[in-house]
């Protein structure tokens, strides 16, 4: 069975708990990196963050936040950055990032290996 196709909990009320449902949607698809990091905050205490980030993985979703990580052309970022060169610093704070979103995709089980999922560096 897939993992997009997977039973949903029938205990959650999935309109009333969803941030997604509650708030603007077109945040979980904004290209200011503020509001992407607003939207993955909110998927925090979403009951339904990991069935929806593992639809989103399988799906290999083309871009936006789907179970508290951002997708950029179909690859889990740390973090969308904003447009122009990016500086020194920013690279290295990067990297860390890099290896927080691995480690929330291990343990979340999705990615047991990198060709499970692919991260964007």
């Amino acid at each position: 069975m897939s993992l997009a196709l997977a039973p949903l909990d029938l205990s959650v009320e999935t309109e009333a708990n969803l941030p997604c449902r509650k708030f603007d949607p077109d945040l979980w698809f904004s290209d200011s990196p503020t509001e992407l990091e607003l939207a993955k905050s909110l998927c925090g205490d979403c009951p339904l963050r990991v069935e929806c980030l593992a639809g989103a993985v399988e799906r290999a979703e083309p871009w936006g936040v789907w179970g508290g990580e951002i997708f950029e052309r179909g690859a889990v970022v740390p973090r969308k950055r904003p447009r122009g060169r990016p500086r020194k610093e920013d690279l290295a704070r990067d990297a860390e990032l890099q290896v927080e979103a691995e480690a929330r995709l291990a343990a979340s089980g999705l990615a047991a290996s990198r060709s499970a999922v692919r991260l964007a560096a």
